[in-house]
Parts: structure tokens; C-alpha cells; sequence
């Protein structure tokens, strides 16, 4: 599953491929983590560990990657 973060003065969003399918889960994963703590970690497929700020996140945005990714590209 994909986890898309904003972060604060950044023009570029973070992007972790968790392992995790159950996106009910990993939402309470991160709620919990942003209230509790001040920094969120994420751990992605590869075992790579990720730290946020917690106070620098503007949006988190979770997905599955099993969605069609468009990109399309015009002549005119």
C-alpha cells in the first residue's frame, strides 16, 4: 500500500510502499503516532525505516497500489 505525506515548505510529498493492505489500520497506525509522538516512522516493503516530523505534515494520504497510475501525454 501506498502512504503519500505533505510536508510543510516542501514542494515534494514523501512516499512509502508499506507493507501493510488494510488501510483502516494503517490510518489508526498513524493517528496514533501523531498524537503520541513527534515523529511518525514508517517502515517500507524493503525494511527501510522512514522518520517524519510529526509537526511538519500537512496531509497524509493512503492508497492502494493496485489503482491504475494514468499518465498521458498530448499532441496537438
Amino acid at each position: 500500500m501506498q502512504v503519500r505525506i505533505g510536508v510543510i515548505y516542501s514542494p515534494r510529498e514523501i512516499e512509502v510502499d508499506v507493507d501493510s493492505d488494510d488501510a483502516d489500520e494503517m490510518a489508526t497506525v498513524i493517528e496514533t503516532a501523531l498524537k503520541d509522538t513527534p515523529i511518525l516512522w514508517l517502515t517500507d516493503r524493503r525494511g527501510r525505516r522512514v522518520a517524519v516530523v510529526a509537526d511538519k505534515i500537512t496531509y497524509v494520504e493512503i492508497g492502494s497500489e493496485t489503482g491504475e497510475r494514468r499518465v498521458g501525454f498530448s499532441a496537438l
